[in-house]
């Protein structure tokens, strides 16, 4: 929401529930919780603590604590009577009070039914999934080399096992580690004989000659395939709801400021 979205550690103390706050330790008879964990987390979106390891909790969970008691020798310094912390916190209240108070007024925004399957409609090509296909693939510098490769391979018993191995034993390209795997993939992320090719098989296939690209010859392997399709309205229901009600809660805001604009005394220097 540019401008207008809610400050990460605000939105969090107030979405979040005190009621089953898990205590890590107690400074002072005073409990270190789930919030002074996020509180020093967020500096690291995206991390939780509780995929962390042991020891790296314990040394967030000794910051919480240091910084609980810092915080109380500040307080005892008498700083609340400094001008600069005086100054400071009437900002923080007029940023909190905002916060609160958009924060009430997105929840207002009301999306119908008719709305959303509008949406849905105009904007069809967004929840188009093209065809797929998972495959590996051996990368080899000469022809004939291949054409080795996929003689050995059509005698095999156990092609996907087969094919592993000879990716691992043979091929060039980055993926011989992993078995040659390039994982799932639509047209547009090969080049285009490679894409080809690969598109053309079934499942469970191999290419019966060489691929020839810019990087060299591969024998592909096809390991399973997606039909293209598109997703329905109802499992995209809830992600259109929510777009469409920050579509609709930036206006609001854009409307609101104008109107204010109009009425207030700006001088700009």
């Amino acid at each position: 929401m540019n401008k207008y979205i809610f400050s990460g550690l605000v939105a969090a103390s107030l979405l979040g529930s005190t009621l089953f706050a898990k205590t890590y330790a107690t400074v002072n008879g005073q409990d270190i919780d789930d919030k002074d964990v996020a509180a020093i987390l967020a500096v690291a979106p995206g991390v939780k603590f509780n995929q962390l390891p042991k020891d790296q909790q314990k040394k967030i969970i000794e910051q919480a604590v240091e910084k609980r008691l810092l915080s109380k020798k500040a307080i005892d310094s008498g700083i609340e009577n400094d001008p600069t912390y005086k100054s400071t916190l009437e900002k923080m209240k007029k940023d909190l009070a905002l916060e609160i108070w958009m924060k009430k007024q997105f929840e207002k925004v009301k999306v119908d039914d008719k709305d959303v399957k509008d949406f849905y409609n105009k904007n069809s090509k967004m929840f188009k999934q093209p065809e797929m296909v998972k495959a590996k693939h051996i990368l080899v510098k000469s022809e004939a080399e291949a054409k080795k490769i996929i003689s050995e391979l059509k005698k095999s018993k156990d092609l996907k096992s087969d094919f592993e191995k000879l990716a691992a034993k043979k091929s060039t390209g980055p993926s011989a580690s992993n078995g040659g795997e390039l994982g799932w993939f639509d047209r547009t992320k090969m080049v285009k004989p490679f894409a080809d090719a690969a598109f053309k098989l079934k499942k469970g296939e191999i290419t019966t000659t060489p691929v020839k690209t810019q990087f060299g010859y591969h024998v592909i392997y096809v390991e399973d395939k997606k039909a293209a399709k598109t997703t329905t309205l109802e499992k995209v229901k809830k992600n259109i709801i929510q777009t469409l009600k920050v579509q609709k809660f930036q206006k609001q805001m854009k409307e609101i400021a104008k109107e204010l604009k109009k009425k207030a005394d700006i001088k700009f220097k």
